[in-house]
């Protein structure tokens, strides 16, 4: 049997994706990813019930609070537990793969300093990971659908797949800028949290984009430094078929999660060299 040689060479573009090294460590990639969804719920009661039971609770007392108390509404006649709930899903995979990606090479400094391997697939474990948790809270949100009788429209769902990407890539993106920055400064892991918090309250997470309507800058800014925002509006408008899909903002939610994935990749792997130094 003939020997197989692998060259490691820095890369020539800082943009370029090796995809042929990155599927030659498909199985690390697996193994990564199946020890962070595993790890998560170990020596735990419920297990994967964690999933569904923090956004649901989270619901509950959101809706007490703004909905029962401060009376913000949906906008339109969606009653406000599910236009919450589907606002919800999408951050809290936001917030935790944008948490999970930017404390990943910190948390893999062992593994790093030791074999060499596409430091990508570190972060991007944290990406697919966290579609296992959006996928089993999504349960409550069909059972929701079917208590308050909302039947989407075909057409409308067909753009799911396309906000998946979207979402991915900005968390990312994102991610991947933090990662870097993380090596080096460890300021990252005590600031983000308090990112995270506020970042939720200038996201249409609790309220409708549409209550900015009289603060034209404000919500200008909004849909274009955070991609979020139109991603939320437009997959509660395509879920619940409530509202009109407007398509300038899905276009400004695509290109700047496009950008931010860029920007992110170009730093990442700017620094990648510098990584099994000082992790």
């Amino acid at each position: 049997m003939r020997d197989i040689e692998y060259t490691i060479a820095p890369p020539k573009r800082f943009l370029a994706i090796e995809w042929k090294e990155l599927w030659r460590y498909r199985d690390l990639f697996l193994v990564l990813s199946w020890r962070d969804i595993s790890v998560r719920y170990k020596q735990t009661v419920l297990g994967v019930l964690w999933a569904v039971l923090q956004p649901v609770v989270t619901m509950i007392v959101f809706t007490f609070i703004f909905n029962r108390m401060a009376s913000i509404e949906s906008g339109d006649s969606t009653p406000y537990p599910i236009f919450l709930y589907v606002g919800l899903l999408l951050w809290q995979y936001y917030s935790g793969t944008l948490t999970n990606a930017s404390n990943s090479m910190v948390a893999n400094a062992s593994l790093i300093q030791k074999i060499y391997f596409p430091r990508l697939v570190v972060p991007a474990t944290a990406a697919v990971t966290g579609l296992v948790d959006l996928g089993i809270s999504s349960t409550i949100l069909g059972a929701m659908m079917v208590w308050y009788g909302y039947v989407p429209k075909w057409t409308s769902l067909l753009l799911l797949p396309v906000l998946l990407p979207m979402i991915v890539a900005c968390a990312l993106g994102c991610g991947l800028f933090l990662a870097a920055i993380n090596v080096k400064y460890r300021d990252v892991r005590y600031a983000l949290p308090f990112f995270i918090q506020i970042m939720m309250y200038v996201t249409p997470v609790i309220y409708p984009v549409k209550m900015l309507d009289n603060y034209p800058v404000v919500k200008t800014l909004m849909l274009w430094l955070n991609p979020i925002s139109g991603i939320i509006t437009t997959a509660r408008a395509a879920i619940l078929g409530q509202g009109v899909i407007d398509g300038t903002i899905l276009g400004i939610s695509a290109f700047m999660s496009a950008v931010y994935f860029i920007l992110g990749l170009y730093y990442f792997r700017n620094m990648e060299r510098y990584f099994a130094d000082i992790a």
